[in-house]
C-alpha cells in the first residue's frame, strides 16, 4: 500500500482557555504546565537498573548543555528525587542472561550512589534469576527443586539478608516491592496464579516477603506491583483474592505498570488509580511508565516502540510529546482522592543504545527510543518535566490545535463512499486525540470517475475538515484496509482479541502500518468488516500476508448477501516473504458483504496482514 500523505493544517488559534493543560514558558524548547495540587513529597523517580552494566560497557552521559556528568546527578539536576533498582537472585542462571545483570551487589552499590546525592531508593525484588513479568516468573535456580514451605522460608531469609546488607552500607531502602508485575503469581509453578488453591500458596510467599521487611524496619514502605495499569478488572480480581480471600494486607502501596501504547488511555489509568486507592485504602504509584521521543532505531534490534505504538500512546514521538506524556501520568496521580497519588517512576530512561547492553545476552537494545537520552548519551529537554510540574511560578498557556491529519479515500461510481468516522488531531503540546467527524453528507454517491472533496466538521474543536475522494475503477471499498491509521479502525475483532494489534516497521508492513497477530498459547481470532451499499455485480477480495511457516489454519473469507461463505487458505513462508491471496467472482445482488480473516493459531506463532482490498471487478 502507499504511504498516506499527511497535510499539516496550521489552524487558527482557538479561544484562549478552551484547553487548560498547556505550556509553561514561551522560551523553553520543551514546555509543560505546572500541576496544581502536586504534593511536596511527590515521587519523581526513574528505574536505572541498566546503568551499572552500561557504565561497565563504556557509556557516557551528558547533560542538556553537553557537560559530561554522572547520570544520577543529571537526573537530580532536573528534578528526579527517587531511583528504582531491580534485584535478580543470581543472573548467571537467568534464562536469557543480559538485561543489566543486576544482582544484590550491583543494586546496593547503585543505591549507595543515589543516597550520597540525596535521592531516595525503591528496591524491586524479582525473586528470579532474570526478567520476571506476566509471561515469566521463574523460580530461582537455587530454589527450583524446593517445595512450598521451603520457598516461603527462602523468601523470608533472602529478603532479610538483602535488606540488612543495604542497611549495613548506609543505603536503607525507602520503599521495597515484593515481586515484579505479579498478576500471574511468582516463583512458578508453586506460586503461579490462579492455581487450584485460590492463591493460597502465592499469598504465603507474599506474606513472607512483607514480614521480612516489616521486622527489620517498619518505616520502609511496602509495595505490591502489577502490570497493565488501566485494567481495573484485573486489579480488583488480584487484590480481592490477596486481601479479602487470603488476608494479606500488610502493605502500603499498590504499584502500576503503565505503558500507554500497550495499556490504554490516561483516562482509564486515572479510573483505576482512583478505584484502587479508595477500595483498599492504599497509596498508589506508577512504578513503570515510558513515552517515545522518536520512532527511529539506533541499532539492529527491533524496538518495542514504533509508529503504531506512537498512535496508540496518544502522544507524538517527539521530545515534547515525551514530556507531555509524563506530565499526563503525573497529573493523573495528582488527582487521586485524599492525596493518595504518591508518584511515578520512568522505566530505564538511561537505556540508550550502547553496544553490548542488550535486553538479553547477545541481543541489542529494544528500548533506546523510549529513553530520555539521545543516541549519543545527551540528556533530552524532556527531563525538565520533572522540575517544571512543581514550579508554580511558571505561567499556564492554553493548548491549541496544531495539525489535523490529511484524509483521503477512494470509491467506485454509483456506490456510497464510506468516509472516515474519526480524524487524528495533534495539539501544540504534541498530545494527540482521535476525534469524531460530522460530514455534510454521510455516504456520498458519485456518478462518474474523478476527484471530489467532501466537507465536514470536528465538533469537539469546532473546526472544519475535508476529505479528498477519488472515484475510479476497482477502487478499494474497505475502510482502513491498508492499516495506515496505525489502528484497527473500521474492523471488528472477535475471539482472542488481544492477539491482534496494529504494527509498523519494515518487513512487518507493506507500507507504514499493518495488522499483526501473535499468541503465546493456542489462539483463535476473526477480524472482519461489513461493506454495504454495493451495486449488483462480481467482486474480488484480497489480502497480503507474511509470517512464520507453521501449522496454523489461516483463511481469507467473504460472505455474500446470500449467506454463502467463500474461503481461501493462506500459507505463510517466512518473515517479510509477502504473498497475496484472492477470492474472485463473488456475486453480490443484495447490496452487502462481509470480508475478513480467521485464524486458528499455533502457540507462539506470528505474522501480519496488509493491503486488504475489496473491489468491483467490472
Amino acid at each position: 500500500m502507499k504511504k498516506t500523505m499527511l497535510k499539516s493544517l496550521m489552524l487558527s488559534a482557538l479561544a484562549a482557555g478552551t484547553f487548560c493543560f498547556g505550556f509553561s514558558s514561551l522560551e523553553a524548547a520543551v514546555q509543560v504546565n505546572p500541576i496544581p495540587g502536586l504534593r511536596e513529597d511527590f515521587i519523581k523517580g526513574a528505574d536505572v537498573s541498566m546503568l551499572p552494566e552500561m557504565e561497565a560497557l563504556g557509556a557516557k552521559f551528558y547533560d542538556t548543555d553537553g557537560t559530561e556528568m554522572d547520570e544520577l546527578q543529571i537526573m537530580k539536576n532536573h528534578g528526579v528525587n527517587w531511583i528504582r533498582v531491580r534485584i535478580w537472585n543470581d543472573p548467571k542462571h537467568g534464562v536469557l542472561g543480559g538485561g543489566g545483570n543486576t544482582d544484590e551487589a550491583r543494586a546496593v552499590a547503585l543505591a549507595k550512589r543515589a543516597k550520597a546525592i540525596g535521592l531516595k531508593v525503591l528496591v524491586d525484588f524479582h525473586y528470579s534469576d532474570g526478567w520476571a513479568d506476566p509471561l515469566q516468573q521463574y523460580t530461582p535456580y537455587a530454589w527450583k527443586k524446593d517445595n512450598k514451605d521451603q520457598l516461603v522460608k527462602h523468601v523470608y531469609e533472602y529478603t532479610q539478608k538483602v535488606v540488612k546488607n543495604f542497611q549495613s552500607q548506609g543505603a536503607t531502602p525507602d520503599m521495597i516491592q515484593i515481586g515484579n508485575e505479579i498478576n500471574n503469581g511468582m516463583m512458578w509453578p508453586i506460586g503461579k496464579l490462579p492455581g487450584n488453591d485460590n492463591g493460597k500458596a502465592f499469598a504465603e510467599l507474599m506474606a513472607s516477603g512483607l514480614k521480612a521487611v516489616r521486622e527489620i524496619d517498619p518505616s520502609i514502605k511496602l509495595m505490591i506491583h502489577l502490570p497493565d495499569g488501566a485494567d481495573n478488572n484485573m486489579y480488583r480480581k488480584f487484590f480481592d483474592r490477596l486481601v479479602k480471600d487470603n488476608g494479606v494486607n500488610d502493605f502500603d502501596v499498590i504499584g502500576f505498570s503503565y505503558y500507554p501504547f500497550w495499556h490504554g488511555s490516561l483516562t482509564a489509568l486515572q479510573q483505576n488509580l482512583d478505584d484502587m486507592a479508595n477500595r483498599y485504602g492504599k497509596e498508589v504509584v506508577v512504578a513503570e511508565t515510558a513515552y517515545g521521543f522518536t520512532t527511529d532505531n539506533y541499532d539492529m534490534e527491533k524496538n518495542h516502540y514504533g509508529k503504531a505504538e506512537e498512535r496508540r500512546s496518544n502522544f507524538a514521538a517527539t521530545v515534547q510529546g515525551q514530556a507531555s506524556g509524563l506530565r499526563g501520568v503525573m497529573n493523573d496521580l495528582a488527582k487521586v482522592p485524599n492525596g493518595r497519588g504518591l508518584g511515578m517512576f520512568y522505566w530505564e530512561p538511561d537505556w540508550y543504545a550502547v553496544p553490548g547492553a542488550g535486553w538479553k545476552a547477545g541481543a541489542g537494545n529494544n528500548w533506546e527510543n523510549l529513553s530520555m537520552f539521545d543516541k549519543n548519551g545527551k540528556a533530552l529537554e524532556s527531563w525538565n518535566v520533572y522540575r517544571d510540574v512543581s514550579d508554580n511560578s511558571l505561567p499556564t498557556k492554553p493548548i491549541k490545535v496544531s495539525d489535523v491529519d490529511y484524509l483521503d479515500v477512494e470509491g467506485s461510481a454509483g456506490i456510497p463512499v464510506s468516509l472516515p468516522e474519526q480524524v487524528l488531531v495533534t495539539f501544540s503540546d504534541d498530545h494527540m486525540e482521535t476525534l469524531p467527524i460530522e460530514w455534510n453528507e454521510a455516504k456520498p454517491v458519485f456518478a462518474q470517475d474523478g476527484d471530489y472533496t467532501v466537507k465536514g466538521r470536528i465538533p469537539a474543536i469546532q473546526q472544519s475538515v475535508e476529505c479528498d475522494v477519488e472515484i475510479k475503477p476497482k477502487a478499494n471499498l474497505l475502510k482502513n484496509g491498508d492499516f495506515e491509521t496505525m489502528s484497527l479502525s473500521g474492523w471488528t475483532v472477535e475471539g482472542d482479541k488481544w492477539t491482534v494489534t496494529p504494527t509498523s516497521g519494515k518487513g512487518d508492513a507493506k507500507g507504514e502500518g499493518s495488522m499483526h497477530y501473535w499468541g503465546g498459547g493456542a489462539y483463535h481470532f476473526t477480524i472482519s468488516q461489513e461493506v454495504t451499499g454495493l451495486t449488483d455485480g462480481k467482486y474480488t477480495v484480497q489480502v497480503s500476508s507474511q509470517g512464520l511457516e507453521d501449522g496454523s489454519k489461516f483463511k481469507l473469507f467473504v460472505i455474500g448477501d446470500n449467506g454463502e461463505k467463500k474461503t481461501a487458505d493462506i500459507y505463510n513462508t517466512g518473515w517479510n516473504k509477502w504473498q497475496t491471496v484472492k477470492i474472485t467472482d463473488v456475486e453480490i445482488k443484495g447490496g452487502k458483504a462481509v470480508v475478513g480473516l480467521e485464524m486458528q493459531g499455533q502457540p507462539d506463532k506470528w505474522g501480519s496482514a496488509d493491503n486488504f482490498k475489496f473491489y468491483r471487478q467490472d
